[in-house]
């Protein structure tokens, strides 16, 4: 991150992603018992109006799709269509759901609950369905029960009060990218599972946690490891700029705190050590060797770290910054000895390039370390071709992992460019260089993916409703289905 912004699922194959969701379909077709005979004439008013709207309540269907599963959970669309000739104006669906099964979130309704019975109501912008249309919602359910008893607007399900007679495969056929990948490691110029396998990572950089803890809750990091399907959270603990220097204790227990909850989801975890101002990482050495040390030690069995230990260098030699990195890398390894290595690189992690140089002062003088990769960041607004050019020469000599990416300028402003950002993402795709983007927050800037408030107001976090241009453009890209090899 530059100066100006200091304020600032897997699938093996896809037929198995094919035959999971056609597993993961959940038919709750709300018809009466028999054929709707026609409505009897009503007389004009109230009555007439209710008769209608009986008329259209009983074309109306109900679908319930689990879109994603895990060990604890599933994520759920609900799908309402009317099959008649009227319009259908309001709607509730109703249904029940086993003892320790519930509703965690939910969108675009109003839902009521009493006990395991669960009540969802129509919001104003999705009331009315017109014939051969279609409106819905979706939830989040903590608990693998399925519903059961559903009705639309009173009237049940087809089958009654049991539950679907082919339930879902089990989730743990596929799993989070943490199950499919298990502990990472650098093989050669690429990140690979431990199956040997190259992986490519995609997921979101918190924005600094003394700024935006509220940004950071059980809602939104469900959205982002469920809806947005992201592999990876990029922790960002600033060192200065009221940081960790200012209480470590503090944001030592934050950091720790993000890295159980994203692990919990099933994602990778970037430890992003925020150095940017001063820009010689060596001017926090001791306090990155005491954080690096509590980090480790409280987080040294998991399999899903990545240790990111200085996020931009800049105004130093590539020299120090390597010496810097010999100096923490063995803190590290003294307490975790697989946990892979990110190492920034000069000039705002740039490979040098902002600062007129290029990848060969790396390439020529590597650190000495295994198991570690280099960082490369950009802003598609302002690095263009030569640092693209720069990043597919690199990704063929040095392991490179892309911990910050923008579509607007260098300081996370400004307007999108979604076309020089897409160049990237194809050669990033192309050459499988994982990436994380900047950021996850409600910051005013633009390459902040949430409208102001949206942090404030606890979302909603599902769906695009209170993204930014950014925020739908990039989580359409960190949801494109992964392709982890487990042969």
């Amino acid at each position: 991150m530059t100066p100006a912004r200091l304020q600032l699922r897997p699938a093996a194959a896809a037929a198995a992603a094919a035959a999971l969701a056609s597993a993961l379909l959940l038919t709750l077709t709300t018809t009466p018992a028999a054929p709707a005979a026609p409505s009897p004439p009503a007389p004009d008013g109230a009555d007439a109006v209710t008769a209608r709207t009986r008329a259209a309540d009983a074309r109306l269907t109900a679908q319930i799709t689990r879109t994603t599963a895990w060990h604890t959970g599933y994520l759920a669309d609900v799908s309402i269509t009317n099959g008649g000739d009227t319009p259908a104006d309001g709607w509730t669906v109703e249904f029940d759901l086993p003892a320790g099964t519930t509703v965690r979130s939910h969108w675009s309704a109003t839902k009521t609950q009493q006990g395991q019975h669960f009540r969802f109501t129509n919001v104003s912008y999705n009331a009315t369905v017109a014939p051969g249309g279609r409106q819905g919602f979706g939830f989040i359910a903590v608990g693998t029960g399925l519903p059961t008893n559903c009705t639309i607007n009173g009237l049940p399900c087809e089958g009654g009060a049991t539950a679907p007679t082919d339930p879902p495969t089990d989730p743990s056929a596929s799993g989070t990218p943490v199950d499919v990948n298990g502990q990472l490691e650098v093989c050669g110029t690429k990140l690979c599972n431990e199956h040997g396998n190259p992986v490519q990572l995609l997921g979101m950089s918190t924005h600094g946690t003394q700024w935006y803890p509220q940004c950071l809750t059980d809602g939104s990091l469900d959205a982002l490891a469920e809806d947005w399907r992201a592999d990876v959270l990029r922790v960002s603990t600033y060192v200065q700029e009221g940081g960790y220097e200012t209480d470590p204790a503090h944001f030592t227990a934050l950091a720790d705190s993000l890295i159980e909850q994203a692990s919990e989801r099933g994602m990778y975890v970037i430890v992003d050590w925020h150095i940017l101002d001063p820009g010689d990482p060596m001017a926090n050495l001791h306090h990155a060797r005491k954080f690096f040390t509590d980090i480790a030690q409280r987080n040294k069995g998991r399999e899903n770290i990545l240790y990111e230990i200085a996020n931009e260098p800049n105004g130093v030699s590539w020299s120090r910054i390597k010496s810097y990195a010999e100096r923490i890398i063995p803190v590290i390894r003294d307490i975790d000895a697989d946990a892979p290595v990110l190492v920034g690189t000069r000039a705002w992690s740039s490979l040098g390039v902002s600062a007129g140089a290029d990848e060969s002062e790396v390439v020529n003088n590597p650190v000495n370390a295994s198991n570690i990769m280099y960082t490369f960041h950009f802003y598609a607004g302002s690095h263009r071709d030569a640092y693209l050019a720069a990043l597919a020469r690199a990704a063929d000599r040095i392991p490179l992992f892309v911990t910050e990416l923008g579509t607007q300028n260098y300081a996370g402003e400004g307007a999108n460019d979604f076309g020089m950002s897409q160049r990237y993402l194809d050669l990033m795709a192309d050459k499988k260089i994982s990436w994380v983007n900047w950021n996850f927050s409600d910051d005013h800037r633009s390459g902040a993916v949430f409208h102001p408030g949206t942090c404030a107001d606890n979302g909603p976090w599902i769906g695009t409703s209170s993204l930014k241009p950014a925020g739908v453009w990039i989580r359409d890209r960190i949801r494109t289905p992964d392709s982890f090899a487990t042969d």
